[in-house]
């Protein structure tokens, strides 16, 4: 019998998971991550990991599966607390989300599982694995989830071939609705329960407040920059390469404070986010105010107004070389060579037209339409057809 350690969260989708495969026949083990410590900075109690914990504890007893919990708190502050707070100093906008995923749940979590016997580890992600023979050898694939509305591969892009090959994904041919449902007449304490949102593990947090920790705020100048400004209407260069169109496309604005006026001060450039418009309490626009960009070096942060501000939109991104990441290696481009795909660079945003581009300086991703706030930081992922085959690190 084949032995699957299942990572229940204490939510719905977990549990569903963890019945599942009971019912397909392995020895299911239920094993609680409790990653953060630090109530302080969470808001209300959307995501206390001690209620979590208890829910996943009965859920465990009534499916009648051995149940542990195991404190990851030193490795999730390491991977992931540190990692943001060095992206967010250095003015990029990290994906907590992506990342557990890869240094947790998939690596740290996966090990122990290894080490208590598992043949794998399981989650309540909203995908599918599939695997197919290539040259003589197995290869996995990470396809969406059956639910749409719900398909979560976004989260795993950074996956390995080593990690898919331990991964099983139970409710990934499931809607949320059936999941449910299945809870409900199971009477799980977890049926009903709201999905936790804001960071993974942490719950719903006050960035500004959570960031303070470690980021002092200092005060700075918002710049709003004019729809009209000239530098939107700038003639483009000619272009000795396709490299180079596709280098200087990728390539943010160059704002400075003498192209706008200054509308209002904020408490560290560090906080935001390009596309943001909470938080900015700046009032008498005639539209809402956006963050176009902002500026680390000179704590500075430029807004437009209206969500078609030309600043906010481009049509190209870069992916440095050591942040590029094929889920199928098999599919990697050398040096030269391109391929149609349909790519996302946040998660719930519909798939877009994309052509990928390999180069030695890097992938440059060129979507058919231009696309709103591309942030640095964030992943840019692709699929071909409904499988996620590559990401990487928007820079």
């Amino acid at each position: 019998m084949k032995r699957v350690v299942v990572g229940l969260s204490g939510g719905v989708d977990s549990s569903v998971a963890a019945y599942l495969l009971q019912e397909q026949g392995y020895e299911v083990i239920g094993l609680f991550m409790k990653n953060w410590h630090d109530d302080s900075v969470t808001i209300s109690n959307e995501c206390p990991w001690l209620e979590d914990s208890n829910d996943a504890l009965l859920v465990a007893e009534k499916l009648g599966i051995p149940f542990q919990t195991v404190d990851l708190s030193e490795e999730y502050k390491d991977r992931i607390v540190d990692y943001m707070f060095k992206e967010y100093e250095n003015g990029r906008t990290p994906n907590p989300d992506v990342l557990c995923n890869r240094e947790i749940k998939f690596d740290v979590f996966l090990k122990i599982a290894l080490s208590l016997g598992a043949d794998y580890v399981a989650t309540g992600h909203y995908c599918r694995k599939g695997t197919l023979q290539k040259d003589g050898k197995e290869i996995y694939q990470l396809l969406a989830g059956v639910d749409t509305n719900k398909d979560q591969s976004y989260f795993l892009c950074q996956l390995s071939q080593e990690q898919l090959s331990k991964s099983l994904f139970p409710i990934g041919e499931l809607t949320k609705p059936q999941v449910r449902e299945i809870a409900a007449k199971l009477d799980l304490i977890t049926a009903e329960k709201k999905d936790s949102q804001g960071l993974c593990f942490i719950g719903k947090v006050r960035l500004p407040d959570f960031l303070q920790q470690k980021l002092q705020p200092k005060e700075g100048e918002i710049i709003e920059i004019d729809k009209d400004n000239s530098i939107y209407s700038k003639p483009k260069p000619q272009f000795d390469s396709l490299e180079d169109k596709l280098k200087f496309e990728s390539e943010p604005f160059p704002y400075n404070s003498s192209m706008g006026k200054r509308v209002g001060k904020h408490q560290g450039a560090h906080y935001f986010t390009v596309g943001q418009r909470k938080g900015l309490n700046v009032g008498g626009t005639k539209e809402a105010l956006f963050v176009i960009a902002t500026d680390v070096i000179t704590n500075t942060i430029y807004t437009g107004q209206g969500h078609d501000h030309p600043g906010l939109y481009r049509s190209v991104l870069r992916v440095k070389p050591h942040e590029l990441h094929w889920v199928r290696e098999d599919l990697k481009l050398q040096n030269g060579e391109s391929m149609e795909v349909r790519a996302r660079i946040r998660y719930r945003q519909e798939l877009q037209k994309a052509t990928l581009y390999q180069f030695e300086s890097g992938l440059y991703v060129a979507f058919e339409k231009p696309q709103s706030a591309i942030t640095e930081g964030q992943f840019v992922a692709w699929n071909i057809e409904d499988e996620l085959v590559g990401s990487g690190v928007i820079s």
